[in-house]
């Protein structure tokens, strides 16, 4: 389901979550402080991303500060596949269209 992943996306301060945590898991703080949020905004962001299943927590037991945030990639292949139907169904639409016209302009 795209929906979920669609709307938490939509956020620039989400999308900037997820770039950082694309490169490494960190932790929220660490998160507010790059992308220059408040600590309870961060955690209501890291909430919608959570709840799309897009990030998740992990217990840092040798750490007593607390959890590190990761990303889930497979919302965001199930995102891909999708944009890669459309594109599919556009190209075709498209191809179609093209073929048409050049029909109606022959010798």
């Amino acid at each position: 389901m795209i929906g979920p992943t669609l709307s938490a996306l939509a956020d620039p301060t989400r999308r900037g979550v997820v770039e950082l945590l694309r490169q490494e898991p960190r932790r929220a703080g660490e998160l507010a402080q790059a992308l220059d949020s408040s600590p309870p905004a961060m955690s209501r962001h890291l909430r919608v991303l959570r709840q799309a299943g897009l990030v998740e927590p992990l217990m840092v037991e040798e750490d007593g500060r607390g959890r590190l945030y990761r990303l889930r990639f497979e919302p965001l292949d199930e995102l891909r596949g999708w944009v890669q139907e459309v594109e599919g169904f556009w190209s075709a639409q498209l191809g179609a269209f093209q073929a048409h016209l050049d029909r109606d302009e022959g010798p």
